[in-house]
């Protein structure tokens, strides 16, 4: 007997390695084969107690079979008999089965009567901690359908590298909390506003655009208010550069200039924008990188309110009308308040892109992503400092996203920036490569 219960625990051993180096090495086929099975038959278990503590539930009348206390017998037992009643019970929202996914599981549900979205996001957090798992993200794609999207663990604690994208003025920068690429695209946002305390990633991301844009036929202007610390081992890639206030309002002024001569080629062409000018006619896109924004609205003395009263209005030019001239901006900042001034709240309004990462002071979390959502301005402020470029995303579908942007250290963008120096056109030929023909003179 001894032998066989040896043989026994023998086997279960070596099963249960297995499973673990099953799920080490590959967990993706495990998690399908084995763990997503065990999680759908667990959820659909538990759901009416967890939609009942959540207050996810309605009370509605139902026939019910109840048992009712009848006479005492002679041997003191109380006998009851059954019948139906019509009583009131808590009754959850139907549930359809649940699907896999890379990262964990999703499930649509069927809301009750006066339940909207915001229902279910404010029990999010209670959802995930009743099923044990990382995070519980709500959306809706259609009146009366909920979806649920459980992340089993955090795909953010390690990021890989990711393909490239290969499309015009979008790079893919990290990953997202749900598994899917974090891409910044131009076309689609045009400006962003970058925020973060030091160490907290927000040059990280920056390295990162700077390593996606190099090889596309874009021109990079850099604003450095460090001094040009930060940009200049990437000026090989640079068509400008500007460290200064001064330099930083002359190039304002170029960009508003070059803005103007763009209106008049999409005037002449009688076109919207430059995409939908001629392929012969369209100038290079800009994308306008600014580090430390807040050092252009500080003020020292008086003497320096017309100074930065004029660039702030030429940035907040640019930002209104470069998206159809091809000009757009990222600017970063690690303080941006709105004690700086009107000028950085009219710009904030102008930006669609927002990007908080850990932040020092509540006011920055607050003007990056506050009129956004009040639960993303409470994850951004979780965001612990030993995750390096964990930062709230406003995504372009209109939701807000945890995401991790992928480790591109200094030397990797001083060689992609070395390596594509062909691709940077001089800042004389960008402002004097504007096309001057007619749609007549072209078609003679």
């Amino acid at each position: 007997m001894s032998d066989q219960l040896m043989s026994m625990l023998g086997v279960l051993a070596a099963v249960a390695a297995g499973l673990w180096a099953w799920r080490r090495w590959h967990y993706r086929s495990f998690w399908l084969v084995i763990g997503f099975p065990i999680t759908a038959i667990s959820v659909r278990a538990s759901w009416r107690k967890v939609a009942l503590g959540c207050n996810l539930t309605k009370k509605r009348q139902r026939f019910w079979f109840t048992t009712v206390p009848g006479l005492v017998a002679s041997t003191g037992v109380v006998r009851v008999r059954r019948k139906w009643q019509r009583i009131a019970v808590d009754t959850k929202p139907f549930m359809w089965l649940p699907l896999p996914t890379r990262y964990g599981w999703r499930v649509t549900l069927h809301t009750l009567e006066g339940q909207i979205p915001a229902d279910y996001a404010e029990a999010a957090e209670r959802l995930a901690h009743s099923w044990g798992v990382h995070a519980v993200r709500v959306s809706s794609d259609k009146p009366g359908r909920i979806r649920l999207a459980a992340t089993v663990r955090d795909p953010l604690v390690k990021v890989d590298e990711l393909p490239p994208s290969t499309e015009l003025l979008k790079v893919t920068v990290g990953r997202l909390e749900t598994g899917k690429p974090w891409i910044i695209d131009f076309r689609t946002v045009p400006h962003y506003i970058n925020a973060g305390a030091t160490q907290s990633g927000k040059s990280n991301l920056a390295n990162a655009l700077i390593v996606g844009l190099a090889p596309q036929p874009v021109a990079l202007v850099g604003f450095d208010l460090k001094g040009g610390v930060e940009f200049t081992p990437y000026a090989p890639r640079l068509s400008a550069l500007a460290t200064t206030r001064a330099e930083c309002g002359g190039l304002l002024d170029d960009l508003v200039a070059l803005m103007t001569d763009r209106m008049g080629v999409c005037r002449m062409a009688s076109a919207r924008n430059i995409w939908q000018l001629p392929p012969g006619m369209r100038p290079v896109p800009i994308v306008v990188l600014v580090d430390e924004l807040a050092e252009l609205y500080l003020m020292a003395d008086k003497s320096e309110k017309d100074e930065i009263a004029k660039t702030s209005t030429a940035l907040l030019r640019v930002a209104q009308l470069g998206r159809a001239f091809g000009i757009y901006l990222f600017c970063c900042g690690q303080r941006i308040g709105s004690d700086l001034g009107p000028g950085v709240t009219a710009l904030r309004a102008q930006c669609s892109g927002r990007i908080c990462h850990r932040v020092n002071d509540p006011e920055t979390a607050t003007m990056t992503l506050g009129d956004l959502d009040p639960a993303a301005l409470d994850s951004a402020r979780a965001i612990a400092a030993e995750t390096p470029g964990v930062a709230i995303v406003a995504s372009q579908d209109g939701q807000w996203y945890r995401a991790r942007s992928i480790y591109v250290s200094e030397h990797t963008a001083e060689h992609a920036a070395r390596t594509y120096a062909d691709q940077a056109p001089t800042w004389v030929d960008v402002m004097t490569a504007q096309p001057v023909e007619t749609p007549d003179q072209q078609t003679a």
